[in-house]
């Protein structure tokens, strides 16, 4: 039996540990962590186990702090405008709630066109009072991604991405972060130098969409996570309710007011970046969309062509055949360890023996390879690579969808050809008669430049020009009614997009410079008939060839000029860029380094590492055995003289200090400029005075500590204050 005060104590410890546990029913004690600091925890333990079969994922799906920051992303795309986790409302926060417990306790359907959970910000409508009729459209017609559905997807993609990544091969570079056409463009050109055939093969069909059992089958590799298995198998299974398009009756164009946005409505994109994904190359324009997957659709194709991706990597090993007499690829990784190691390009074309190899490159659907040796090789290899397609994703391929083409011929990949220059680097010129010698130095480089053809046919898709041969620019009526101003600082910034996207490209100059002439033609021809000028001549005259000056009109000056005179912003007209070659800035050729990895990775890789015990004891066996002090010796030798002796011994204090800045001092050696910054960090911030209590500064923060010994973010502070003693450690 409890006695009054056992059970008065009994009901206050219970009424403490209920208050101490957290409600699933309320929001706010849900959120234990930021959103990014969980998706970091799972980055890493993806990064640092990337061949474990992954069992526990649903323990992520029911982390709330990922729901709040999946809500955040998805009204960042809805509203146009980011939100923060402070001005998330209490009644969102209890709907999202709502949407998780549905999603674990599988009450959740993909495509709900009446009922949700949750809906977006700006939708105001009222579902329970409408009409039978906008009921019934609303039930048969093409609706938009539901709000929660794009949460929910958002949730999933934030889990599977980096368990993924860890797996992916290092040979595809589409719909994955940190990796883009320009990494591809570079790739090839360090790496597919002295291929003599290739096979360009197009796989875009599995964009469009596989077999169910084939995309979960791949999943199933690495993922054994029933309830996310079975989220994206409903989401791949639920029909997607689609209506034909019907037909639009021409009408007669009515006088409309301009719409005025709100505040919290999404701005449609700028015309020039409207214009510069017109551009988009042939390997970049399909996005997979599968069912109701949305934003998991890429991420699952790339799932899916994994596996042709390491089915091509044990064929560059098997095809491998090195030769002694080649300058080049004496080794299996494919390392140059002879030749011109300052044109990595140049691959000598002499010598009776050749080493065979092959190489692989995959953008979204499309892939390129490499093949140096004979044909028959390439020819093996294409009929190899036609069964795989054919057992494992059941698509037909036969030669003429893989064609087996010479370097001579120009290869196109992404808006760009691959082709081969002769060099001769070892030219030579005699005193007397200018013979030219170069019997062992021929060799060829790769050249890769941007199509000229496919830049005429994209601008005459947007309607900037006609013709092939004599591509005449049109006039962009588009911007009619816009100001010169604004007209001239659209076209500058598709210009100076235009110029980053063939950044390299050998041509980049020739092609740029035929940009500008397009866009700049286009509009003299757009301001001659806004202004009445009647020919482009007279546009240039007036307004200089960069079309920077004020145009006038017959009857006085343009309206938007007498706007910027009585403004006093009369000059502030942009002229056109690059309208000269000279402009155009030159080519990238910046080395592009061996087993390049993104900064993210590369991040995650040396956190990593530097959290292993064995790097740390690495490196104090390194500064045992080279007599060296580490910083957590210096500070432990200053405590304990300190503590045995209540002042600090300036002969050790010094005697620490050399051999500190000696420790610093071999680490510039190695790893230059980052140990620079500490050697500078620890001169500045560690003085000795001359005082008789030998004080150092307070409040020193010893970050260079989590270089030397791999304590990521640790920090060690030491205040000593004169005639204070030791204050805190």
């Amino acid at each position: 039996m409890y006695t009054s005060t056992q059970y008065n104590n009994n009901n206050n410890n219970n009424y403490r540990r209920v208050n101490t546990n957290t409600d699933p029913n309320d929001p706010s004690t849900l959120m234990k962590e930021d959103g990014v600091s969980v998706c970091s925890e799972l980055w890493i333990e993806s990064f640092r186990n990337p061949n474990q079969t992954i069992t526990n994922l649903t323990n992520y799906l029911r982390r709330f702090e990922l729901w709040v920051l999946a809500y955040q992303k998805v009204c960042a795309d809805e509203m146009g405008a980011y939100m923060p986790r402070s001005s998330v409302q209490r009644s969102a926060l209890e709907d999202l709630l709502a949407l998780r417990n549905a999603v674990l306790d599988n009450r959740f359907r993909w495509g709900a066109r009446l009922e949700f959970f949750i809906k977006s910000p700006k939708d105001k409508t009222e579902y329970e009072s409408l009409s039978k009729r906008k009921i019934r459209a609303i039930l048969t017609t093409t609706q938009p991604s539901p709000f929660q559905d794009r949460i929910v997807q958002e949730v999933l993609f934030m889990i599977l991405e980096p368990v993924f990544e860890a797996r992916f091969s290092e040979k595809s570079y589409a719909f994955r972060p940190g990796r883009t056409a320009h990494t591809a463009l570079r790739v090839i050109r360090r790496s597919f130098a002295g291929y003599l055939w290739y096979i360009k093969g197009d796989l875009s069909t599995i964009l469009d969409g596989l077999k169910v059992g084939m995309v979960i089958s791949a999943l199933m590799r690495d993922v054994r996570d029933k309830m996310v298995i079975d989220l994206i198998k409903s989401a791949m299974t639920t029909p997607v309710i689609t209506s034909p398009p019907v037909e639009k009756k021409k009408t007669k164009r009515k006088y409309q007011k301009k719409k005025v946005l709100a505040e919290d409505e999404p701005k449609p994109d700028p015309y020039w970046l409207e214009s510069f994904f017109g551009f988009a190359p042939e390997e970049a324009e399909k996005v997979p969309t599968w069912g109701h997957c949305g934003i998991l659709s890429p991420l699952l194709a790339n799932i899916c062509l994994d596996e042709l991706d390491r089915w091509m990597e044990g064929k560059i090993q098997e095809f491998y055949r090195p030769s002694k007499s080649d300058v080049i690829w004496n080794s299996p990784e494919g390392e140059v360890d002879q030749g011109n190691t300052s044109w990595p390009e140049f691959v000598p074309t002499s010598g009776p023996d050749k080493t065979r190899k092959i190489d692989y490159i995959r953008f979204g659907g499309h892939f390129l390879i490499g093949v140096r040796g004979p044909r028959a090789d390439a020819a093996i290899l294409r009929k190899q690579l036609i069964e795989f397609c054919d057992q494992k994703y059941m698509l037909k391929l036969d030669n003429e969808s893989l064609p087996i083409e010479h370097i001579t011929k120009g290869i196109m990949f992404l808006d760009h050809v691959l082709c081969r220059r002769v060099v001769y680097p070892t030219l030579r010129y005699t005193a007397t008669g200018g013979k030219i010698i170069s019997e062992k130095g021929v060799g060829t480089l790769l050249s890769v430049t941007a199509s000229l053809k496919q830049c005429i046919k994209q601008f005459r898709k947007l309607g900037f020009l006609k013709g092939d041969r004599d591509p005449d620019p049109q006039p962009c009526f588009r911007m009619f009614h816009a100001t010169q101003a604004h007209t001239n600082a659209q076209m500058n910034k598709l210009l100076s997009t235009m110029v980053e996207w063939y950044r390299f490209a050998d041509n980049r100059k020739k092609i740029v410079n035929f940009c500008s002439y397009i866009i700049r033609g286009s509009l003299a021809k757009l301001y001659a008939a806004k202004y009445k000028l009647r020919s482009r001549a007279k546009v240039y005259k007036i307004g200089d060839r960069t079309l920077r000056r004020p145009l006038k009109e017959k009857k006085g000056q343009s309206p938007e000029y007498n706007n910027l005179l009585r403004m006093g912003l009369a000059e502030s007209i942009e002229g056109l860029q690059y309208t000269r070659m000279s402009l155009v800035p030159e080519t990238d050729y910046s080395p592009f380094p061996v087993g390049w990895k993104p900064d993210h990775e590369k991040a995650l890789i040396e956190y990593i590492k530097l959290d292993d015990p064995k790097t740390l004891e690495q490196n104090r066996t390194s500064l045992i055995e080279e007599g060296l002090i580490s910083p957590q010796d210096y500070i432990s030798m200053l405590v304990w003289n300190y503590k045995r002796s209540a002042a600090i011994n300036s002969e050790l204090l010094e005697y620490v200090r050399e051999r500190y800045v000696i420790y610093l001092e071999k680490k510039i050696a190695i790893r230059g400029k980052k140990w620079g910054l500490m050697y500078s960090f620890f001169m500045s911030c560690v003085l000795i005075t001359e005082d008789d209590d030998a004080k150092l500064k307070p409040s020193v923060s010893w970050a260079c500590w989590s270089y030397c010994n791999g304590f990521v973010g640790a920090r060690v502070l030491l205040t000593l204050e004169s005639q204070k003693g030791l204050r805190s450690w």
